[in-house]
């Protein structure tokens, strides 16, 4: 992970509370600054950005190293990242070993953070058993290009768990927090792998693993929504017409082949209990329709609605799951 340039100060080495900020970003000029502006007035002090860019042919490289020449909370990092979209980016974050053991937050280059999202987060995330992997996520207030609320993400009141994160993502990216446990299991986890989402792959990994997801109903980050936006929100009558069509059209089939390939290759870090359930869901895939449905109704999974259940019904008896 070759560095663009280098950090011009670092400070609160070993501080325990200490939170690595990554940042992939990719022709943000529009946007960037207010995220920028957001992160450096959080209430809470201690924090370091390490932004890796994929290739930005607008202003954003000059942006961030107008920033990182002013920053005082931590370091502040410009890698050039890998150039093969923003999943291949994030990892290669998560993965560096330029990026010493910290709280890690996920950050996009078009969203707002709240001023107390990471002291909120931490709040919660060291009243956890620290030796346990604990990742931090949360609603968040939608936003349109001009900063404008345009509602907020649902709702989730089932319990996160491995056997929902097997069928669907709850906790954005741009919302989560993991504590240094998580984050070490993550870059076990997540080197030469390929998967769908780095989000749905820490949901995936961290419940596998037996750890534990705190989903917080306060939003702590506002979400644009955008002509330029790579995943867009979930909610209203479109994205739900849009999961419809990617049942249909075999794009939510595709999405566990790679999932599941990913977890595959890291079996031995799910507990006993997830491992059963991973098991009993991969071979239900496989069955004749009855024996699908019994398998499926077996291995536990579920989503967070009704409406998504009954879906998920629907692409157990059309082979889609």
């Amino acid at each position: 992970m070759p560095s663009v340039t280098e950090t011009t100060k670092t400070t609160n080495k070993g501080e325990p509370n200490h939170v690595s900020v990554l940042l992939c970003t990719y022709n943000g000029e529009a946007f960037i600054e207010q995220q920028l502006d957001s992160i450096q007035n959080q209430t809470h002090q201690h924090i370091s950005v390490y932004a890796s860019d994929d290739g930005s042919t607008d202003e954003t490289l000059n942006i961030l190293k107008k920033y990182q020449a002013q920053w005082h909370k931590g370091d502040f990092k410009i890698y050039d990242g890998p150039r093969k979209g923003f999943m291949a980016n994030f990892l290669s974050l998560v993965c560096s070993t330029q990026i010493p053991d910290s709280y890690y937050t996920f950050a996009d280059q078009d969203d707002i953070w709240a001023l107390d999202k990471l002291s909120h987060a931490l709040t919660l995330l060291q009243a956890e058993t620290q030796q346990d992997p604990v990742v931090y996520c949360s609603r968040t207030e939608l936003i349109d290009a001009d900063g404008v609320n345009i509602g907020y993400s649902p709702i989730f009141t089932r319990k996160p768990s491995f056997a929902n994160a097997l069928v669907q993502s709850i906790g954005g990216g741009n919302t989560m927090v993991l504590n240094p446990t998580a984050v070490r299991l993550m870059r076990e986890a997540s080197i030469g792998q390929t998967i769908i989402s780095h989000d749905w792959w820490a949901y995936l990994v961290v419940t596998g693993a037996g750890g534990k997801i705190l989903y917080d109903k306060k939003p702590t980050t506002l979400y644009r929504q955008h002509g330029g936006n790579l995943v867009g929100t979930n909610i209203g009558l479109p994205a739900k017409l849009l999961r419809a069509k990617q049942l249909l059209n075999g794009h939510f089939y595709e999405w566990n082949n790679v999932n599941i390939k990913a977890l595959q290759s890291v079996k031995q870090l799910l507990t006993k209990e997830n491992t059963e359930i991973f098991e009993t869901f991969c071979e239900a895939r496989q069955k004749s329709l009855f024996p699908r449905l019994a398998g499926i109704r077996k291995a536990g999974v579920y989503r967070q609605s009704t409406m998504d259940n009954t879906g998920l019904f629907v692409a157990t008896v059309l082979n889609r799951l």
